[in-house]
């Protein structure tokens, strides 16, 4: 007789959501689909000689500590070169006993939801938000609460304080957000400042994609603008170094940073500090700063292909966004029909994509479709648009939709 597993399972493991990004990448095998579906970075960006010769010398000078436990908070010499880096890029001045070293950025939005979120509490996102905060979330039985535009915020706050059920934190992501590429404006920023001032709260300001600007004009951070210490900043090498060293980063004031510490002693002691080691002599080095050129010039060309296979082939009625920096683009179709009966055709055309709806906690995005540029081949962009637009073509015939 099997034992029961799930008459044990904890409401936090029964309120954990899958990934539907990971669930795609699991079931798509044939070789023949191309899929638009992964937020991978392209292989072509990643420094591979730089890091044989800082590897190299890594073992040669230290293998002990590089091959040793790392302290909680991150090899120090990590987190200064990061300090430099917000100077630099934000002109923010951080002490290192600010900046924790997370595995991952994935690992920084699960601590946070953990430090904060109670069973049944709230959390302001904006809708569309990153499916990976959105999971975070429910892992800790929150209740994310969406909001469309920066003018509703406040009375989406107010409502819900009237309700006694306040939003514990507002969890934006400024820059070319995911899946949108969108961005927020200098006064969408200081706005959600001043909304969250009003009502004593703190912001979780992700910025996985904002070094990887191909167009325009950079807009400050949240985080440059704050004056008051209610902003917490989180960022990652996974886009802009490599994804397979997982480091990720968490920049806040004393408390938040000395209970994220606590966390992430519960869940991992540490971050390998070999992966470490690497990334600081790489920021050291300045190849980091020259390395991003090459994927800003790389990510434009293959967004710019995107975007003219879109006009290319894709029949009337469909529309979607123009980033300028990131790794995705949002596609809409007509309000009337859904991307998941596309999805079903579009399998069969081989070519993927990631839903929309996974990531609108209030249920809506049935009409959207996440596009990702930066891995698939030039040739593959306009052969997969090429696929997907037939598979649209189809859809309309089946539902009967004509565009006017």
């Amino acid at each position: 007789m099997s034992v029961n597993i799930q008459q044990i399972l904890s409401k936090n493991a029964l309120n954990m959501r899958r990934s539907s990004i990971r669930d795609l990448l699991s079931v798509i095998t044939s070789p023949d689909v191309i899929s638009f579906g992964g937020g991978f970075p392209n292989a072509e960006t990643f420094p591979v000689e730089e890091l044989k010769q800082i590897m190299m010398d890594i073992m040669n000078e230290c293998p002990a500590k590089a091959l040793q436990y790392s302290t909680t908070e991150g090899h120090p010499g990590l987190r200064k070169e990061l300090a430099k880096m917000v100077k630099r890029t934000q002109g923010v001045d951080v002490d290192i006993k600010n900046i924790l070293i997370t595995t991952a950025s994935q690992q920084a939005l699960d601590l946070v939801a953990r430090i904060f979120v109670d069973p049944g509490d709230t959390v302001l996102c904006e809708l569309p938000s990153y499916l990976g905060a959105l999971q975070a979330i429910y892992a800790e039985q929150g209740e994310p609460v969406g909001f469309k535009n920066y003018d509703e915020m406040d009375k989406v706050i107010t409502d819900l304080t009237a309700q006694g059920r306040k939003p514990k934190y507002i969890y934006l992501v400024p820059d070319f957000r995911n899946p949108s590429g969108t961005t927020m404006t200098l006064e969408e920023r200081k706005l959600a400042l001043e909304v969250a001032r009003k009502h004593d709260m703190i912001i979780i300001e992700d910025s996985p994609y904002r070094d990887i600007r191909f167009e325009g004009e950079p807009v400050p951070t949240i985080l440059s603008l704050d004056t008051d210490g209610r902003v917490v900043q989180l960022g990652t090498f996974s886009k802009t170094f490599v994804p397979g060293f997982r480091i990720g980063w968490v920049i806040g004031p004393d408390e938040v940073i000395n209970r994220l510490i606590v966390g992430k002693q519960c869940s991992d002691l540490c971050t390998p500090i070999m992966s470490q080691m690497i990334a600081e002599r790489y920021l050291a080095s300045g190849h980091f700063d020259k390395n991003l050129v090459k994927i800003a010039d790389l990510y434009r060309t293959k967004k710019s292909k995107m975007i003219s296979a879109l006009e290319r082939y894709m029949p009337k009625g469909v529309e979607w966004t123009n980033p300028e920096g990131g790794l995705f683009l949002l596609v809409s179709l007509p309000e009337q029909l859904s991307t998941l009966d596309l999805f079903n055709i579009a399998i069969k055309e081989d070519v993927a994509f990631v839903l929309g709806t996974s990531f609108y906690c209030d249920g809506g995005g049935q009409n959207s479709m996440r596009l990702n540029f930066s891995y698939a081949s030039d040739e593959k962009i306009d052969e997969g648009i090429c696929r997907l637009a037939n598979a649209v073509k189809k859809l309309y015939e089946e539902k009967g939709y004509k565009a006017e």
